[in-house]
Parts: C-alpha cells; sequence; structure tokens
C-alpha cells in the first residue's frame, strides 16, 4: 500500500503556477480572482481565507467582496454583473452555501462561464460532459490529478464511484470516462454495492459517511480515493473510506485529511490561471 500524498501533489502544482505566473507578471498580466461570502459562516470563512492564502502564495490577486447574511439576490446578482464586465478579473467563485432566501442555481447561472472558476456554470457542466471543456470542477479535476500522480494509466480501467452529487460523483464520473476508464456511479439505491466495488481498479468514496466503505468493499491493489470530510464527536476529521482496514488491501489509498482536501485549492488555482490566459488569449496550463 502506498499513501497518496495530496499536501505534496497540491504544492507541486502550485509551485508550477507559481512559476508560471511570475514569468506572466512580466508582461503585465497578474491573474484575479473575486471571491464573494455572504454571511458569517465559521466553515466558509476558512475556506475563503484559505484559497486567499493560495492566491498571495502563487502570485494572484484577490478581492473579497464579504456581503452582509440579509443581502438581497438582486443585490448579489448586480455585483456578479459588475464582476462579469470588469475586464481586469479573471475568476469568480461564490462561496457556497448561501443563506435560504437566494437561489444557488441562479448564482452559479449568472457568473459568465468564462470566469466561473469552480465550473458550476451550465455551460462548463456541459463543456463536461461533451469532453470539450476550459473549466474544470475542482474537486474532481484534483481526484485526477492524485490518480495520475500514481503513474497509474486510467484508461481500460473499471472505475466505480459512490456517489452522484452535481458537485464531485458526477462529474468525476465524467473526467474518469473521458480518459477512457469503464466508469460505475453507484448511490443510495445500488444493489448489490459491495460486489460492484469490489470490481473497481479505482474505487472514489463520495457519499458524506464516515468509515461507508470497509475492507469487504475493496479489491485487492485498487487505488483508493476518498473525498469525504466527515467530523467525529471527538472533532476529528473522519473520510467515507474505513483507513485502516481499507489500507491493507489498497494498491493507493489517499489519506483524510491530506488527501483531496488540498488537491480542491490547488485546482481552483490552475483554472484561475488559465482564465487569465485565455483573457490574454495565451496558451493555457495543461
Amino acid at each position: 500500500m502506498k499513501i497518496i500524498d495530496g499536501k505534496a501533489v497540491s504544492l507541486r502544482i502550485k509551485d508550477e503556477i507559481k512559476e508560471k505566473t511570475a514569468k506572466l507578471s512580466e508582461s503585465g498580466i497578474i491573474p484575479t480572482l473575486a471571491v464573494i461570502i455572504v454571511g458569517n459562516d465559521p466553515a466558509s470563512r476558512v475556506y475563503v481565507n484559505n484559497k486567499k492564502k493560495a492566491c498571495e502564495y502563487v502570485g494572484f490577486n484577490s478581492v473579497e467582496y464579504a456581503l452582509d447574511e440579509s443581502v438581497s439576490r438582486n443585490e448579489l446578482l448586480g455585483l456578479i454583473d459588475r464582476l462579469n464586465a470588469d475586464s481586469g478579473v479573471d475568476g469568480i467563485l461564490c462561496q457556497l452555501p448561501l443563506p435560504k432566501h437566494i437561489d444557488e442555481n441562479a448564482v452559479m447561472n449568472a457568473i459568465s462561464y468564462e470566469k466561473d472558476v469552480d465550473a458550476f456554470n451550465p455551460i462548463n457542466v456541459g463543456r463536461i460532459m461533451s469532453g470539450d471543456f476550459g473549466m474544470l470542477p475542482c474537486t474532481p479535476a484534483g481526484i485526477m490529478e492524485l490518480i495520475a500522480s500514481t503513474g497509474e494509466s486510467v484508461c481500460g480501467k473499471r472505475a466505480v464511484v459512490i456517489g452522484r452529487s452535481n458537485i464531485v460523483g458526477k462529474p468525476t464520473a465524467m473526467l474518469l470516462l473521458n480518459a477512457d476508464a469503464t466508469v460505475t456511479v453507484c448511490h443510495s439505491k445500488t444493489k448489490n454495492l459491495k460486489d460492484i466495488c469490489r470490481q473497481a481498479d479505482i474505487l472514489i468514496a463520495a457519499v458524506g459517511k464516515a468509515g461507508f466503505v470497509t475492507a469487504d468493499m475493496v479489491k485487492e491493489g485498487a487505488t483508493v480515493i476518498d473525498v469525504g470530510i466527515n467530523r467525529g464527536k471527538d472533532g476529528k476529521l473522519r473520510g467515507d473510506v474505513d483507513f485502516e482496514g481499507v489500507a491493507g488491501k489498497a494498491g493507493y489509498i489517499t489519506p483524510v485529511p491530506g488527501g483531496c482536501g488540498p488537491m480542491t485549492i490547488a485546482m481552483l488555482m490552475k483554472n484561475t490561471y488559465n482564465a487569465a490566459l485565455r483573457r490574454q488569449n495565451t496558451e493555457t496550463c495543461g
């Protein structure tokens, strides 16, 4: 068993972007990310701060728009319209969740697909389906980078994704399919789940239930990617995979924390960098 170190992989990606950004800045181009946060949710504040720190590390400009929880839908959409029209802004991110009185879908739809660094806009979602994508959803893109870091090819492998969310499960399945894996998506209504999972060369768990994937669900030598982040009563973070039980069977496995988590922000930086390059009609970062 080999542990896939998400911290190391994410740092490598950020360092590559940092180097490229330094060269880009010599021509007067500095990628700029606009981050919108609504309300005072503590978890959202942590996530936004981490994204701002990552921007600083790679050499991006970051601009925060902190809005009161009582902000109206129209006020928020008006801000997005202004950012869409601002040629100095390359990427726009609206931190979720939003207050209940604001329709999240309306907000995601309002962000220009060219600046949609989360890849939630329906145009970007559709382009992922067709395989002609400019922006990739950050966590699924990070998952693909983690798999690639093992040196193992996805082509021809049997991949099983547990979870069908629009943010992780579905787009991850599409990226695997685009990479020529044979993909099965499982969910709460799937029958014979253990039998299906045991066939997987690549098993991805994104269900939000601590320890859901146990050793008897894993094929010997499989690559296991744990997307789950669950906080136990003791305050410790645990993944969707029973790490201690599964580690003895897996060929590669991600830990929690330190696996998928760091990759999400690294891929956000990559999307923002590529958005800046497209604005300048320059070659993007592969």
